[in-house]
C-alpha cells in the first residue's frame, strides 16, 4: 500500500511540474534591472541587456542571472551580438567590448559620432551599429568605426539583419533599407510596405520577415516587395519582437501578446498562458529548447513545443470573432501560393481569381462553409506572369486583395 501511495505522488508530482513549465513562467532575478531590451545566445550563455542593470548573463537557462558589467560605464544596453568570441554591447554611450563573455567590458567608439546604439549585426569579419545617427562599419572587432550610410534618409536604425551577402537595416519612420555591398550604399526597400517603422527583422532562407509598427510584412525577393502577413495579430499594437524556430515564427507585440504562425504567417494565434501583464514584448531568443522573451518586467521562459501543440488546438478549437481575407503568400508567387480566410460563423463563400480586366479566370471556393480558419492554394502555372485580385464574399463581408504571378 505505501509503495502505491508512493508511486502514485510521484505521479502528481510529475504531472503538476509537466503542467508548471506548460506555460511562461517569469526568470529569476530580472525584474528589478528595468526593461530587458535584447537578448542573445552563445553556445550554452544567454545575455540580456536593460534599461537600468546593464548587461545580465545567465548560464542556466534563465535559472539565475548575474550581472555582468565590470568597466561598462553606461546601464542602458539596447544591442548585443556577436563576432567569434568578442561580445558587442550598444548602449546610450556607444559600443562596448568584451572577449571574456562580459566578465570584463572595455569602450569601443573610435570614428563613432553618433553614440546611440540600437542595434548590432554580424557578416563575417564586418561588424554593423545601427545608431540614431545611420549605420556604422567596422572591421576590426569594433576598436574604430566609420560611417555607412549612402542613400540612406531614414537616420535612425531600429533594427539589423544579415541574409547571406544583403544586410537590411529598418529606421524609425522610415521603412526598411537594403546594402548589397557591405554598407556602402544603400537603397529603399519600402514597396508593400510604406514608411512605418521596422522595429525587428527575422530570416528563414529566402523568407525575410519584418516587425513594424504596421504589424509584420514578408519578403520573399530580398526586400524588393512587401506583403502584409497579419491576419489576427488585430490591434496588437506595434510588433517590436521576431523569432524564428523552424517554421514557427513567433511575434512579440506592444500590448504584451506573444503571437504564433505555424504558416508563414497566414493565421496568427496567441500563446500567453502564465505571462499575464508584461507591459511590451521587446525582445526573443532561443536557447535549447525553450524560448525567451525580454519585456518591461523581466525576462519569461516557456517550451517552444507546448505554444506549438498550443497554437494548432486554439486554430483547431477557436472560434474567430470577425470575417477577415489575409494577405496570400508568398507574394509575388510562382507558381503557386496560399491564401487565409476566417470565418466566425458557417456561411457560404465564394472566393475567386480575376484578372486586371475584371474578368474571372479561377473560382476557387464556392459552397458553404463551417466557422473557423481555412487555407486554399492557388496555382497560376496556367496563367501569364502579371498582377491579379482574389475576392472573397461571404455573407455580408466582401473584400478584394492584390497578388503578383512572376510565372
Amino acid at each position: 500500500m505505501e509503495l502505491k501511495r508512493l508511486a502514485l505522488l510521484a505521479i502528481i508530482t510529475a504531472t503538476a511540474v509537466a503542467w508548471g513549465n506548460a506555460q511562461w513562467v517569469e526568470t529569476s532575478g530580472t525584474y528589478t534591472n528595468g526593461k530587458t531590451g535584447c537578448l542573445a545566445v552563445s553556445g550554452t550563455n544567454l545575455f540580456a541587456g536593460t534599461d537600468s542593470g546593464g548587461v545580465l548573463l545567465s548560464t542556466n537557462s534563465g535559472a539565475s542571472w548575474t550581472a555582468v558589467n565590470t568597466g561598462l560605464t553606461e546601464v542602458y544596453v539596447w544591442a548585443i551580438g556577436f563576432s567569434a568570441t568578442t561580445l558587442f554591447a550598444g548602449t546610450d554611450n556607444g559600443v562596448f567590448v568584451s572577449t571574456n563573455n562580459g566578465t570584463n567590458w572595455s569602450s569601443a567608439n573610435a570614428g563613432l559620432s553618433a553614440t546611440g546604439v540600437s542595434a548590432i549585426a554580424v557578416s563575417g569579419t564586418n561588424v554593423f551599429a545601427g545608431t540614431n545617427g545611420g549605420v556604422y562599419l567596422s572591421t576590426n572587432s569594433g576598436y574604430s568605426w566609420k560611417s555607412v550610410k549612402t542613400g540612406m534618409t531614414g537616420l535612425q536604425i531600429r533594427a539589423l539583419a544579415v541574409s547571406g551577402t544583403n544586410i537590411y537595416a529598418g529606421t524609425l519612420g522610415g521603412g526598411a533599407y537594403l546594402s548589397t555591398n557591405s554598407g556602402t550604399s544603400w537603397s529603399a526597400v519600402t514597396t508593400g510596405m510604406g514608411n512605418t517603422t521596422v522595429n525587428a527583422f527575422a530570416v528563414s532562407g529566402t523568407s525575410l520577415y519584418a516587425g513594424t509598427d504596421a504589424g509584420v510584412f514578408l519578403s520573399t525577393n530580398s526586400g524588393s516587395s512587401w506583403s502584409a502577413v497579419s491576419a489576427r495579430l488585430g490591434n496588437s499594437g506595434s510588433v517590436y519582437a521576431l523569432a524564428l524556430s523552424g517554421t514557427n515564427l513567433f511575434a512579440g507585440t506592444w500590448s504584451d501578446t506573444v503571437f504564433l504562425s505555424t504558416n508563414a504567417g497566414a493565421i496568427w494565434n496567441p500563446v500567453n498562458t502564465g505571462m499575464g501583464s508584461t507591459e511590451c514584448i521587446r525582445s526573443f531568443a532561443i536557447l535549447g529548447t525553450n524560448l525567451f522573451a525580454g519585456t518591461n518586467i523581466g525576462v519569461w521562459k516557456r517550451p517552444l513545443s507546448d505554444m506549438v501543440s498550443t497554437s494548432v488546438s486554439t486554430t483547431q478549437g477557436e472560434m474567430p470573432a470577425t470575417f477577415s481575407l489575409a494577405q496570400n503568400y508568398p507574394n509575388p508567387f510562382n507558381p503557386s501560393t496560399t491564401i487565409g480566410y476566417v470565418l466566425p460563423h458557417g456561411t457560404f463563400v465564394k472566393l475567386s481569381v480575376c484578372n486586371s480586366l475584371g474578368q474571372d479566370v479561377a473560382t476557387l471556393i464556392n459552397g458553404a462553409q463551417d466557422a473557423g480558419y481555412h487555407e486554399v492554394k492557388f496555382d497560376g502555372s496556367n496563367l501569364a506572369s502579371g498582377m491579379y485580385f482574389y475576392r472573397i464574399t461571404a455573407g455580408s463581408f466582401v473584400k478584394t486583395m492584390k497578388m503578383l504571378n512572376l510565372h
